[in-house]
């Protein structure tokens, strides 16, 4: 298993911030499904504020740039992406691994 963490910082205001929570707890069942499809085990968002931390568990031979860009080609994914950019201050447009940044494990107990 592999794992990625990222970091994201929502817009200031509290409104929109509630409305990407309410979004989260009703998350589309194509985006949960195209994460599957991709090699994506589980992915969890945590929260301090506005600042937010995913980690993402993948299979083993999930390649980072390959994969997201695949999960980015399968259906409602893009309108997912484009819903959610409005809360995260950014275009549209924009990808997950360009909203999304992806952070330097420095520390691990078990090693």
């Amino acid at each position: 298993m592999k794992r990625f963490c990222q970091t994201l910082q929502l817009v200031a205001n509290s409104e929109m911030v509630e409305q990407y929570l309410e979004a989260h707890r009703h998350v589309w069942p194509e985006i949960i499904a195209g994460q599957r499809e991709v090699g994506i085990l589980s992915m969890q968002i945590f929260r301090h504020d506005r600042q937010l931390f995913m980690i993402m568990d993948t299979v083993d031979d999930f390649d980072f740039q390959r994969d997201m860009q695949r999960l980015s080609k399968l259906p409602r994914q893009a309108e997912w992406e484009a819903y959610v950019a409005q809360f995260q201050g950014c275009q549209a447009s924009a990808t997950s691994a360009e909203k999304w940044q992806l952070m330097e494990k420095i520390f691990d107990s078990d090693n």
